[in-house]
């Protein structure tokens, strides 16, 4: 019997409220397609997350649970972002914003016994040089927000510790209007659609190629 490819899973987000089409559908199917050519010897699995305060989180543990995966990377949008923004942290806190099923978070913690941050485990200061020597816009964010992204990052992060295995986890943000002629955000994109999926593919290579954080 041959022995089970190592995974990369990859995750982004359908629509929520104020964000009626969410670039991260389209981005992290087109990363994978190139992902799976530049990386052969590894299975690259996709999620398309619901952007539900139940739902999102139960997935991303459920994908993590089953796939055990070498790398689980997040891709959500942010309307401040002009290109990537790193998350280097996830909050054990959930803001009370309706998701797109309009319903608040059922607590204002993510989880009751769980820290109030966790650091996410993929080398988030060598991907920022990394995109940077490759003059991409990019920055480092201790921030994820308190809605469904850092949501997501937080309960990943979680589960990653409890598998048996090391997980190289992280969330990317990308701008929200990356990807559409015109957009309602106030940060104009200077992150354009071809840059997304080779800075991407960047991330994952810089996410391959370190040793898990200490």
């Amino acid at each position: 019997m041959s022995e089970r490819r190592p995974t990369i899973l990859l995750t982004g987000f359908g629509p929520f409220p104020g964000v009626p089409e969410n670039a991260t559908a389209e981005l992290v199917p087109e990363v994978a397609r190139e992902a799976r050519k530049r990386w052969p010897g590894f299975h690259v699995e996709t999620a398309i997350l619901p952007t539900e305060w139940r739902a999102a989180p139960e997935t991303v543990v459920d994908l993590i649970t089953e796939l055990k995966p070498t790398v689980a990377l997040h891709f959500g949008v942010s309307s401040s972002a002009h290109g990537f923004m790193i998350e280097s942290r996830g909050e054990n806190r959930a803001r009370p914003i309706c998701d797109a099923a309009g319903h608040l978070p059922p607590s204002d913690r993510l989880s009751p016994e769980g820290p109030d941050f966790l650091t996410a485990s993929f080398p988030a200061r060598h991907i920022v040089e990394r995109l940077r020597k490759r003059a991409l816009p990019v920055s480092l964010s201790r921030d994820a927000g308190g809605y469904l992204c850092n949501a997501v990052l937080y309960r990943s992060l979680e589960r990653a510790r409890r598998v048996g295995r090391p997980i190289r986890c992280g969330f990317v943000h990308v701008p929200a209007a990356l990807g559409r002629k015109t957009s309602s955000s106030p940060i104009p994109a200077r992150l354009g659609w071809e840059q997304a999926i080779s800075g991407s593919l960047e991330i994952i290579a810089a996410t391959l190629g370190r040793p898990f954080p200490a």
